[in-house]
């Protein structure tokens, strides 16, 4: 199959564009390197895979025949959607309707990779996919949460009025490498601290919620929904344990040997409290759960973090 795949950069879309690869397919990978990285696809020399440097909220027109449009682009860290309002804002709508009429061109199926954050700081716990959230619209995060939530709309649009074939995923907090070491998500912040002895910064009082995600557990259930599933979502892929951040500072520090101290700061607004996948559906419709323990995946997490901060 020929996949068209945004975001092909980026920590998750790099790690799908491998498997893809892998599995024998073919790639068109765009990105614009906003939050992405060339690195991370500067070692694939496959023929099969196709890179095009374009911004996706700008139309774009090829050739190719293609079977699935996978819309992964928009920048995902707070650092990076606080950086770049317009550019998330813009890549969530206006890079989706570019991406849903390629799709609908090209007759294709159409993917798209949504997010927890659309639940915002939840009141039902842990959340399902019924669940319509708690977001604030005009805070400093809205850019990113709602621009997913537009997403998510103009995709089930295009299902309903145009009968685009669609898929829509959920992703809650995935962490590995090609992560980048300054992204500002939790994970990469504390092992970073840790790495380099700098104080590893909890806000709040540590005790709101994340569930960690391995990233080879998410690009698993990826594939499955792709391969298997006849359902159009949204669907949650997450791993459903559930640690404070306090916990996971903690486990950091251990698993890197640092003497880092722990530094608690305010809580930025909105952030949320707790967070959760119910992932009862990906279960009984693609047969998914996650496999990798947090200490597990952080320990194939940490030597890549330590060979872009401590270089030989």
């Amino acid at each position: 199959m020929v996949f068209f795949l945004t975001g092909c950069s980026g920590f998750i879309g790099s790690h799908l564009l491998r498997r893809l690869i892998r599995d024998g397919h073919k790639v068109i990978g765009v990105d614009n390197f906003i939050s992405g990285s060339f690195d991370n696809i500067k070692d694939i020399k496959s023929p099969n895979f196709t890179f095009i440097e374009h911004d996706i909220s700008k139309p774009i027109y090829f050739g190719d025949k293609i079977d699935w449009v996978l819309h992964f682009a928009s920048p995902a860290s707070p650092r990076d959607y606080l950086e770049f309002p317009i550019k998330t804002l813009k890549v969530g709508t206006i890079g989706t309707y570019n991406c849903l009429g390629i799709a609908k061109l090209k007759k294709a199926r159409f993917f798209l990779a949504s997010t927890s954050e659309v639940y915002g700081d939840p009141v039902l716990h842990p959340q399902p996919e019924e669940y319509w959230g708690n977001v604030n619209p005009v805070g400093p995060r809205s850019c990113y949460d709602e621009s997913k939530r537009a997403a998510e709309a103009l995709t089930f649009a295009y299902h309903r009025q145009h009968n685009v074939d669609i898929r829509v995923i959920r992703i809650f907090n995935t962490y590995g490498p090609y992560m980048r070491v300054n992204d500002g998500r939790v994970i990469s912040n504390f092992i970073s601290q840790a790495l380099q002895g700098k104080d590893i910064t909890v806000f709040g009082d540590g005790f709101q919620t994340r569930s960690f995600c391995y990233v080879d557990d998410l690009i698993e259930g990826i594939m499955r929904y792709i391969e298997r599933a006849d359902f159009t979502g949204p669907l949650n892929l997450g791993n459903p344990q559930e640690f404070t951040v306090l916990e996971s500072a903690r486990i950091i520090k251990k698993l890197t040997g640092s003497s880092s101290e722990i530094k608690f700061l305010p809580l930025p607004q909105d952030d949320p409290k707790r967070r959760k996948p119910d992932i009862s559906k990906a279960r009984k419709l693609i047969s998914w759960q996650p496999k990798v323990s947090l200490e597990e995946g952080l320990n194939k997490t940490i030597p890549y973090f330590k060979e872009k901060i401590i270089p030989r």
